[in-house]
Order: C-alpha cells, then structure tokens, then sequence
C-alpha cells in the first residue's frame, strides 16, 4: 500500500525524498549527546546549525528516553524545551517537533511554534490524544513497550514486524477516528526490543512502510549499531548511514539523525543514483 503523503513545512513526505530530521536532545543524560546541548546557549547554536547543515525538520525533546532513564518533571521539562524553541522560532521558520509523552509540554510546545508532535508513548495517554485531535497537526506515532525504565526488560514477541506493523495501523486508525490525518509511523527502534528485534525490523521496514502512512526510521548512533560492530556511541555514523539508506531504499520518508551533514551528503548521493538508475533516465550501459 502506497503510503498517504502531506506536506510539512512546504515540503512532500515522500519515500521519492526522504526528509531529515535532525534530532536535539535538550536533556543533561542523552546517550547519544552526554549532555552537549542541555543548556539554551548550546542548544540553539547546534539547531541552527543543523538547518545549515540541511535538516528538513527539526527534533527536540527535553526527557531522555534511553533505557532505564527516570522520568523528569512537567515543570523541568518544559524549563527545558520551551525557551529552545522560541529561540528558534525567532530565527527560522523550519518545521520543529516535540519529541514528549507529556500532553502538557505538548500543548505548551505547539504554542510556542511546534508544529508537529512525536510521541513515544504512541498516543495512549488520553491527554495527549486529546491534544493532538485539538490541533490537528502531523504526529508521529511510535511503538514502545513498557516505557524507558523497563522496556529493556526482557522484552519478547513472537513476529515482531507482524506485531509492530499491527500496533501501529491500529494506533494510527484511532487517531484517525479523532480527526488526526497527518500520522508518521515510527517502528521505535530501540525501544522495547532485542538487537533481534531491531535487526528484524530494520531489515523488514518495507513492512513498516507499507502500512499506509509515512514510515520514519530513527537508527542513529542505536546500541543494535554497537551491539553488531563494537563500535561506542561516537563512532557508530557509518553503521547509522548504512541502516537509514538501507530504510530509505525500503521506502523510509523520514530518518531521524544527530548528524546532518553527514545524512544530507549520503542522501543526495543516493538519490542521485536512484534518479539516474531509473527507467527512461537516459542512462546508457557502457
């Protein structure tokens, strides 16, 4: 099933041009970042130059989700993201994404010039359901199980991609039954899952991206990279290049990156090639 497409910030969500969005982490415990980019200053500078760097979207959350994180408060997380996104509202009219399972920071982000809401928690807390049918926005719906304190605890399916693509064509229809049309799919590598799982999905995303909706991939600097290769946190760019071109070429229309530069090359590459490979190009076998 071809996926349903919208436009986010002027520009198609396609699997034809993958959007990047560039992920920030506005928090003091982030496994990818150390805390690089926790306070206002340092935050807003790496946005921006994220957007220099080529990030179509914009992604920022202000609560670790790594495994075994603490939850933070409504207060601090707000302290946190709030003040980032104004700042960059000011400066730049770019696409800006919540990354929260709070409905209040939601809201609170979407007055404050978010224009999309990712939740990791899929929408399951009425609130926050309730926040996306308010604002009709686009959203990404990612699966979890458990929540970050537990999800790593022994997790198990029996089809994980036929259980995840499950969860989240029904997740997606309720919000649809809400009044919600703009709906990202996101697998939620990492989350809830074995490096089998995450193998499986990773390696089966054309599921994910036939469901009918935009599917996002998000396998950047991901402890299945490291788990595989032996590679630490900072040195996994290769392994994150080669599984989000391997999504994209398995019809991923968003990838969610650290790093921008690096993705906005390796794409252009990509699509360059596809675009030359394809039928009626002109090409010619040497």
């Amino acid at each position: 099933m071809n996926p349903e497409t919208f436009s986010i910030g002027g520009k198609k969500i396609s699997p034809a041009r993958p959007l990047i969005m560039g992920a920030l982490n506005v928090t003091p415990d982030s496994f990818s970042d150390g805390g690089r980019f926790f306070h206002k200053t340092a935050a807003v500078k790496r946005a921006l130059a994220m957007i220099e760097e080529g990030a179509d979207i914009l992604d920022i959350g202000g609560e670790s989700s790594r495994p075994g994180a603490r939850p933070v408060s409504e207060k601090e997380e707000l302290r946190r993201v709030i003040p980032v996104i104004e700042a960059i509202r000011k400066k730049s009219p770019i696409p800006i994404s919540i990354d929260t399972a709070k409905a209040a920071v939601a809201a609170s982000a979407v007055a404050a010039g978010a224009t999309i809401i990712n939740d990791i928690g899929g929408f399951g807390d009425p609130a926050m359901l309730a926040v996306a049918a308010r604002h009709k926005l686009p959203v990404v719906v990612m699966h979890m199980r458990g929540s970050p304190r537990t999800m790593q605890k022994n997790p198990r399916y029996k089809d994980v991609v036929a259980e995840v693509c499950l969860w989240l064509a029904e997740r997606s229809a309720m919000l649809k039954m809400r009044g919600v049309t703009k709906i990202i799919v996101d697998p939620g590598i990492g989350f809830g899952k074995t490096v089998a799982h995450n193998v499986a999905l990773a390696a089966g995303f054309s599921h994910i991206a036939s469901i009918g909706y935009p599917a996002l991939l998000g396998a950047s600097r991901k402890s299945f990279i490291g788990a595989i290769t032996g590679a630490g946190v900072e040195d996994r760019l290769p392994g994150t290049l080669a599984a989000h071109l391997w999504g994209v070429s398995a019809g991923a229309s968003i990838v969610r990156v650290h790093d921008v530069a690096a993705h906005r090359q390796a794409l252009d590459i990509f699509l360059s090639f596809k675009k030359d490979a394809s039928p009626g190009s002109g090409s010619k076998s040497l």
